[in-house]
């Protein structure tokens, strides 16, 4: 077969990206996307970074350290993208990203250094890809987190037009020796609470379904009504109250962190089931719901998602993190050390033993009785 006969050959170049084009991938507008992303990437650079923005893969120096750890996690923003959609406010889906990430490595002790993200989506104008992107470089500035690299997906029939899903890998550094495993928790010990400013990222499934914010619930034009109405029980819409960015703890424990002999942050599966993944075998960890609620304002969100949708209490501390975005064991003495430094945190339980036999176990006393 000549070249001319070859049944790639034959089609133009032109004609090649067209019918990729009608295929759901548009090569043309994905090239003018690399370099706004490019300028996004050198807003949130590092002095440790090597090489340059936009090769194969990021190279980062750790030089300054003598025995360094590194600590890294991968997550998600879930279904709160559907959310940002409705609302047309893509930009802080990104920085929910961030942050959410930050935290789960400082629960080993971690500073962050770079972070990598991956956008998927079906018919996303470039402009709401840059709003995602722009949020995820504006979060790792504020955090001095080097944005490293990246991938931006178009994937045709696996998502609905407009739709995308955003996730997002994180790495952070610690000093062998430094870190911070929960193994050292003994009996008398003090869990230390900071507040939460609403669902964070975790728990919209559940949410989107009480208010009426799937697909299946409505048009799309009364989904945004919904979602943009003002509830009086808020005092702003569902839009504000959902989209309210999730909390970076690393500003308020970063000079702390040689304190705590383990640290939880409050995602999926909520208070219990996430402080439970830092207690040593045979402890366990007894909690006052009453004691932040008395210290910090409940986000009155959680209420009225338990009373619209008829929620049990142990469902909703099941789900969300009812208020508590991050949960530190101290000692004693250095829990009166760390209240000191942090004003908004509150002593919010103690540590027991338990049988030797079984995992640790989280008990928090609320005012419809003990939940597990």
């Amino acid at each position: 077969m000549t070249q001319t006969d070859h049944p790639i050959s034959s089609r133009t170049s032109q004609q090649t990206a067209s019918a990729y084009a009608e295929a759901g991938v548009d090569v043309d507008a994905n090239d003018r996307l690399i370099p706004r992303y490019r300028e996004l990437a050198r807003e949130a650079a590092r002095p440790e970074q090597l090489g340059s923005v936009g090769a194969f893969s990021g190279l980062f120096d750790l030089s300054a350290y003598e025995r360094p750890v590194l600590a890294a996690s991968t997550d998600g923003v879930g279904t709160k993208v559907m959310i940002a959609s409705l609302a047309g406010r893509l930009e802080g889906v990104g920085g929910d990203l961030v942050n959410h990430c930050i935290n789960d490595i400082l629960c080993a002790g971690a500073a962050p250094l770079f972070f990598l993200d991956y956008l998927a989506a079906h018919e996303l104008s470039e402009d709401d890809k840059v709003a995602v992107v722009s949020g995820v470089a504006a979060a790792c500035r504020e955090s001095g987190v080097a944005l490293l690299g990246g991938e931006t997906a178009d994937m045709p029939d696996l998502y609905p037009s407009g739709h995308f899903d955003l996730a997002g890998t994180i790495v952070g550094v610690l000093e062998r020796g430094r870190e911070v495993t929960g193994e050292r928790i003994v009996p008398g010990d003090v869990v230390l609470g900071l507040p939460s400013n609403g669902l964070h990222t975790n728990g919209y499934s559940l949410a989107r379904s009480v208010f009426g914010l799937r697909p299946q619930d409505g048009s799309w034009a009364e989904r945004v009504s919904r979602v943009e109405r003002v509830e009086p029980a808020l005092g702003e819409s569902l839009a504000e109250a959902l989209l309210r960015p999730h909390r970076s703890y690393w500003p308020q424990l970063r000079d702390s962190l040689d304190l705590a002999k383990g640290i939880a942050h409050i995602t999926g599966g909520g208070i219990a089931g996430n402080l439970e993944r830092v207690l040593p075998r045979g402890l366990n960890a007894r909690l006052d719901s009453e004691a932040w609620t008395a210290a910090w304002r409940l986000p009155p969100i959680f209420d009225l998602i338990a009373r619209r949708g008829s929620i049990s209490a142990a469902e909703m501390y099941r789900v969300f993190n009812m208020g508590v975005g991050m949960a530190i064991v101290v000692t004693a003495a250095d829990a009166v050390s760390l209240l000191s430094r942090i004003p908004e945190a509150a002593r919010i339980g103690e540590i027991e033993s338990g049988d030797s036999s079984v995992s640790g176990r989280v008990a928090i006393m609320t005012s419809d009785g003990e939940i597990e």
